[in-house]
């Protein structure tokens, strides 16, 4: 089988839809070499370099030219002979030949519909035309978790059967076990405080990072906080300023996905109140670092973080404070919880994500 991708996350994107394009090759070629995956592109870049020197995975260069991505890219797979084309990330070509190929779109939420108020009007309306758009277009529709399939039933108007839930996994670094002696100079390099709680995520509005520190205010429960930040990185810092609390919050940018993995390992208790997730990738990472989770109990997140998990409503800061103290205090019941989160988490496992993508593929054709 061969099978075409749009690339273009694979190769510029950093995180998220690139992280996600990423792990799906590399999984696909690890467990099923027998197939080829073609990468379609423009231009290609550093990332995925060890995923593109498997024998069976190919870089593509598309046809050049304005908007050849919707114009020419699908042809562009027809000409290479591709059995199938998968959209990584909401979109799929405008343009097709005659030639007969599957057509597939994996689409990660609809964040913009259900919250507008986080994107501009250009933006929504933009996003909502290629969605739809690449719904009708494709014969099979990938949904990353029950919540967004449920979304893209009542939003893109798509039926139930066109649409297969396929959870995703995430990147390796979390599911090994990074030396003593690496997980030590993490802690000293970022001097972290011997226990603290951990967020990871862009700070943004959605992700809801303020009610954490409202939430550990009077505490003195140490914070670390790993993501880009945005406009909204303002009110928290306008926050810790007021309450005095800049020593007890530690903001880090720029990372290495081995040094994330070991600060989730180093950290006690991992915190993500976000209000609204497609899957939410920062859960997994925590489970698979033995980690106990305290997560939202809204949108797709209980689906990601399992029974064992602590569930909080995102609005309620007081709610959030209460189940930070009640693990923070007790040392057992966080292990308990990570041990059964553990055994949860080997779902998202590579291979059997990518066992159900293949037989995905294999019904398609």
């Amino acid at each position: 089988m061969k099978i075409a991708f749009d690339a273009k996350r694979f190769f510029h994107n950093t995180s998220g839809l690139g992280n996600y394009s990423r792990d799906l090759v590399r999984i696909l070629s690890r467990y099923f070499p027998e197939n080829e995956y073609l990468l379609l592109n423009k231009n290609r870049s550093e990332r995925g370099k060890d995923i593109l020197e498997q024998p069976d995975v190919k870089f593509i260069q598309t046809s050049k030219g304005n908007l050849s991505r919707q114009f020419k890219m699908g042809k562009d797979a027809q000409k290479q002979g591709a059995d199938i084309f998968h959209g990584l990330s909401g979109e799929l070509p405008l343009k097709w030949d005659k030639k007969p190929i599957k057509k597939i779109v994996t689409i990660h939420d609809l964040i913009f519909v259900r919250y507008p108020k986080y994107y501009s009007f250009f933006d929504r309306k933009i996003h909502f035309w290629k969605f739809k758009k690449a719904a009708d277009t494709a014969d099979k529709i990938i949904a990353i978790s029950e919540q967004t399939k449920r979304d893209i039933i009542e939003f893109l108007k798509v039926p139930e059967s066109k649409i297969e839930v396929i959870y995703q996994g995430c990147h390796k670094a979390f599911k090994e076990q990074q030396s003593p002696e690496m997980i030590q100079e993490t802690m000293e390099k970022f001097k972290f405080p011997e226990r603290f709680i951990l967020n990871v995520g862009t700070i943004e509005e959605r992700k809801n990072l303020l009610n954490v520190v409202k939430a550990i205010n009077g505490t003195g429960i140490p914070l670390v906080v790993v993501g880009r930040k945005t406009k909204y990185y303002q009110k928290i810092e306008n926050f810790l300023k007021k309450n005095k609390m800049q020593q007890q919050v530690l903001f880090l940018e720029g990372v290495s996905m081995d040094e994330l993995a070991a600060i989730y390992k180093l950290a006690d208790i991992f915190v993500y109140p976000s209000f609204f997730e497609g899957f939410g990738i920062p859960v997994i990472e925590a489970l698979f670092s033995n980690t106990v989770v305290v997560t939202s109990n809204t949108s797709c997140l209980p689906e990601a973080g399992g029974k064992d998990s602590v569930y909080i409503n995102p609005d309620n800061e007081l709610d959030i404070r209460a189940k930070i103290k009640f693990l923070w205090e007790n040392e057992s019941e966080r292990k308990r919880r990570a041990e059964k989160g553990f055994g949860f988490v080997q779902k998202f496992n590579d291979e059997p994500i990518a066992r159900e993508l293949m037989n995905f593929y294999q019904k398609i054709i």
